[in-house]
């Protein structure tokens, strides 16, 4: 869980729960004091032989709260879209598509949205998980914007010595503006001498999303950094961390097929 983006009250709680003291401790101070009480836990794990078992525990833990907390926002959305005004169904109807399908249609594309964010976020974090138990001082950060005002820090998802590791789930934006941004953080990354790495689990299926990832893939070998799509992502992963996550993840999801 992204203990980074827990409120104050939560992020306590949590803590609590952990043996951690948390009066009159800060937020920033909390969050080293979570990571570190993790990194005891996996370096016990690595002395007693159970690292991997300890991994896998890990991100299943990580994948049920995940799966709850998805369940809880697509249920809410449903109840909610039952008071929805759904004139606009007459040009559904107008374009050959019925009130029934116009009613699926809507619900998918609510719930769906969802469904994206959280596969996506879990996948990143997982990731992570993966190279946090094979490196203890590395983790996500944040650096300054030295090409401009806005925004004023760019976020490394993992900074792994000095490669600075952004994953990412999928990418399918056909926006243009997508190069420039991208363009700007990976010199910003450069600047603060760190080696831009790009992972993208799954690759995008429509032609003018792969022309944009074609031209990423020529921004990052242009600035002497890495980039890694689809299965050179999974493959990259288990070399860098030592840990398969994407047989990891197989057993779970075969797991929940079962259940």
């Amino acid at each position: 869980m992204k203990i980074e983006k827990f409120k104050k009250p939560k992020l306590d709680e949590y803590c609590k729960k952990l043996g951690i003291d948390t009066k009159g401790v800060r937020k920033a101070e909390l969050i080293k004091a979570v990571y570190a009480y993790r990194r005891t836990e996996i370096d016990k794990a690595i002395e007693s032989g159970n690292c991997l078992e300890l991994l896998k525990h890990k991100i299943s833990e990580l994948a049920d709260e995940y799966a709850r907390n998805l369940k809880a926002k697509i249920m809410n959305r449903r109840e909610e879209m039952q008071s929805d005004d759904n004139s606009h169904y007459l040009i559904y109807r107008v374009l050959g598509i019925s009130n029934h399908e116009g009613s699926l249609i809507d619900e998918y594309q609510n719930t769906g949205r969802f469904l994206y964010k959280y596969a996506g976020s879990f996948l990143e974090e997982a990731a992570s998980l993966c190279m946090f138990f094979s490196n203890s001082k590395g983790g996500k950060t944040t650096i300054e914007n030295t090409q401009g005002q806005k925004p004023k820090t760019f976020e490394i998802d993992f900074l792994n010595d000095n490669d600075a590791v952004e994953l990412k789930w999928r990418d399918a934006t056909t926006d243009g503006d997508h190069i420039t941004k991208e363009h700007t953080r990976v010199k910003v990354i450069k600047e603060h001498g760190y080696k831009p790495i790009r992972v993208m689990f799954y690759y995008p299926q429509r032609e003018q999303a792969i022309k944009i990832q074609d031209v990423l893939k020529t921004l990052y070998s242009g600035v002497e950094g890495e980039y890694y799509a689809g299965d050179e992502a999974w493959e990259y992963i288990t070399q860098i961390s030592g840990y398969d996550l994407k047989s990891i993840l197989i057993e779970i999801a075969e797991r929940r097929d079962n259940e």
